[in-house]
C-alpha cells in the first residue's frame, strides 16, 4: 500500500528546496498528502478496512502537526506548500 519508488521520486524532484532535500517539512508534507489520497481511495473501496483507517488517521494527524511547525515558522511557505497541494485548511 506504499507509493512506489518512481511516484516517490517524482515528489521529491517537485517538492526539494536544493538537490540535496530528502527531509524538509514542505517535502514531508506532500509524501504524507501523497499517501493519504492513496489510501483515501482504498477505503472507498473497502469501507471495512478499520486498520487503515487508522494508519490514516495517524497520517492525517502527522500532516497537521508538519503543516503547523510550517505556519508558525513562515506563513508564505505554509500558503504556498497549502495551494500547491491543494489542501484545504
Amino acid at each position: 500500500m506504499a507509493l512506489t519508488q518512481d511516484r516517490k521520486q517524482e515528489i521529491i524532484t517537485q517538492y526539494q528546496k536544493h538537490e540535496t532535500d530528502t527531509g524538509s517539512s514542505e517535502l514531508q508534507v506532500a509524501l504524507l498528502t501523497a499517501r493519504i489520497n492513496q489510501l483515501s481511495q482504498h477505503l472507498q473501496g473497502n469501507p471495512k478496512d478499520h486498520s487503515s483507517r487508522r494508519g490514516l488517521l495517524k497520517l492525517i494527524a502527522q500532516r497537521k502537526s508538519l503543516l503547523l511547525y510550517i505556519q508558525k515558522d513562515s506563513q508564505e511557505r505554509y500558503q504556498s506548500i497549502i495551494g500547491s497541494l491543494g489542501i484545504r485548511r
